[in-house]
């Protein structure tokens, strides 16, 4: 019996060995094209987590500092303006005020020092493109160079997948150690205030009480 005219051979359908062989093939190259396309987009929406993250981060660490510097400002003031005129007739005053104002200012070049920016030199070489070792993404990098330097080395980078995802990397890095700067320094500040304020008031009652 003749088995190549029966409804399911590939004489019948039409579909021979070798195509189905190129549609496992195309089918498979489509799945793969469509798995490239999901990392893709996953690589590019940790980017922008990140960044973004980062970036809401940094705002919080300079509100931070913005609170303590104002806070400890206005504290000098009213020290300042109502315990200073006191030292002539209760002396022992001095010593709480001179301590809680020793506190208020070291509060205040802590938080100072989270929010002060470190700017590096500003250029780059093309011996640092060639090589793969400037960050372009970051400011700090190019701010002082010319424009047409600037662009051929942004080129270089779109044309290059590794030097671009490698500046991505490195971009995220950095704003990573700055972040932990700015927070280490916050936390001296906080820490500062919080047991140098509670020092000053015992010794406030403690001026009080002798």
């Amino acid at each position: 019996m003749d088995t190549d005219n029966l409804p399911g051979s590939a004489m019948a359908t039409g579909v021979t060995d070798g195509q189905k062989t190129a549609d496992a093939k195309t089918g498979g190259y489509a799945s793969q094209l469509k798995k490239n396309k999901h990392h893709l987009r996953a690589v590019q929406t940790m980017f922008k987590s990140s960044s973004s993250n980062h970036l809401r981060l940094s705002v919080l660490a300079d509100n931070k500092a913005l609170i303590m510097i104002s806070v400890n400002s206005i504290i000098i003031s009213l020290t300042i303006g109502l315990v200073l005129g006191k030292f002539v007739k209760d002396p022992k005053l001095v010593y709480p005020t001179v301590l809680l104002i020793a506190v208020n200012l070291v509060t205040i070049i802590y938080s100072v020092l989270a929010t002060r920016p470190n700017i590096p030199k500003g250029t780059f070489t093309r011996e640092q493109v060639e090589k793969k070792t400037v960050n372009l993404l970051f400011f700090g990098s190019f701010y002082k160079m010319e424009l047409k330097d600037f662009e051929y080395g942004m080129r270089e980078m779109m044309n290059d997948n590794e030097f671009l995802y490698g500046s991505l990397i490195k971009d995220i890095y950095w704003q990573g150690r700055v972040l932990g700067t700015k927070f280490r320094l916050l936390r001296i500040s906080y820490d500062v205030f919080m047991y140098g304020t509670a020092v000053s008031v015992i010794a406030y009652i403690v001026a009080s009480l002798l």
